[in-house]
């Protein structure tokens, strides 16, 4: 086989195993108790508020996973294989271990895992694609949490109808599957010759940070980032429950999460090919105002066609809103950007952790989630409206 031949077919290799394990990570490991939970609430083992508390303390561990990464020196094959062996015991835990604090613990630690995968696998996956001349195929990486989470919706009602322990041992054992079909290709790369391979594809030098306007630019895409995180992530975590509340004995409320899902696989091939010259502030403002209209659709359109509409508008800015918040720290920081990612990151955190413990209980005490749903929305609405203030003010100062 030529050197181009055996690029192309490494680079499907990184790309295709890379989908897979954010699928398994974030799709199964992280988003899976968003279909179950109407199935725990069905059968008593959990109220609302305590589903709350259990989702956030799996964004606290995403949060606390995705800080703790700067401080691992461990190989990036071995912590995603790890990563990926974890989420699958863990998975398989929730069905097998029946107490509150264990459930606690459990999701907990699925939050660590997750972070720690998909940040790990990024970081091979791009490291394979520019090895192998094939940068574009990122697209195809960040359609793993699209895919995990299509599964989850589509198979844990299913596994669900025989009790949600079988739903939860039954995603754990998909895992397991899934894991060992990509096992070995985590090896490619890790034993090329010296010297050898493609040149890495060029990067970002780096820049410094002491212009007013950067400073200033960093810091709104840190807190602006973090009304993403909150603003998406009630919808996120309560669909099945919202949908069912608004349309009983229904077949269609174990749908709009597989939807939501489907949404994010177009959302993150057509996010990666958007023109690097297209400002990342004014598509952040699109994809939020996207998202905020999802939100509300669920709220003033609360059918069939209104929940389907709003889970595709969801889920489709759903990773190219990552996407671009990183191109724009890369932008502020180039090669330095790690830090300014990390503290997007944790406001993102922050907002995920705060959505369910502000929803769950007002929703228990109210019969509905209307009110946190407009309160998410009113959320992302406002940060369209700031990233767009942003953008213009610099263009002025530009002009100026």
């Amino acid at each position: 086989m030529s050197e181009t031949g055996r690029d192309r077919r490494g680079a499907w290799r990184a790309a295709l195993a890379c989908m897979v394990t954010l699928a398994v990570a974030m799709g199964l490991g992280r988003f899976a108790f968003t279909p179950m939970l109407p199935i725990m609430l069905h059968e008593g083992k959990l109220e609302l508020a305590a589903g709350g508390v259990l989702a956030s303390l799996n964004y606290l561990g995403y949060f606390l996973g995705a800080l703790s990464c700067a401080a691992i020196g461990i190989r990036a094959s071995s912590m995603v294989r790890g990563g990926l062996a974890a989420t699958a015991a863990l998975l398989i835990g929730m069905g097998l271990l029946h107490s509150f604090t264990s459930w606690g613990v459990l999701r907990t630690a699925a939050g660590v895992m997750s972070a720690w995968v998909f940040v790990f696998a990024s970081g091979w996956g791009l490291r394979r694609l520019s090895e192998t001349n094939a940068p574009t195929l990122a697209g195809v990486i960040y359609t793993g949490p699209g895919i995990g989470i299509a599964m989850t919706g589509l198979l844990g009602g299913v596994l669900g109808r025989w009790g949600s322990e079988a739903g939860w041992i039954g995603l754990g054992v998909l895992a397991i599957v899934l894991v060992a079909v990509i096992w070995r290709v985590f090896d490619d790369g890790e034993r090329a010759p010296v010297g050898g391979g493609a040149a890495p594809a060029p990067v970002a030098p780096a820049r410094a940070a002491g212009s007013a306007a950067d400073r200033s630019d960093a810091i709104w895409l840190v807190a602006l980032y973090g009304l993403a995180g909150f603003g998406y992530i009630i919808t996120a975590t309560f669909l099945p429950v919202i949908a069912r509340q608004a349309l009983p004995g229904s077949p269609w409320p174990d749908f709009f999460w597989p939807l939501f899902g489907l949404a994010i696989i177009p959302g993150a091939l057509i996010g990666a090919r958007a023109p690097t010259h297209w400002d990342n502030r004014l598509l952040l403002a699109g994809a939020y105002a996207l998202q905020a209209l999802g939100v509300v659709l669920s709220v003033a359109w609360p059918s069939i066609a209104g929940f389907a509409l709003g889970s595709l508008l969801l889920g489709m800015p759903f990773t190219a809103i990552t996407l671009f918040a990183m191109r724009d720290a890369r932008r502020l920081r180039g090669n330095a950007a790690a830090g300014l990612i990390g503290y997007a990151t944790a406001s993102y955190g922050v907002g995920q952790i705060i959505g369910p413990l502000f929803a769950a209980p007002l929703a228990q005490r109210t019969g509905s989630f209307q009110l946190p749903l407009l309160v998410a929305a009113a959320a992302l609405a406002l940060g369209a409206v700031l990233f767009a203030l942003v953008w213009s003010k610099s263009r002025r100062a530009i002009a100026d």
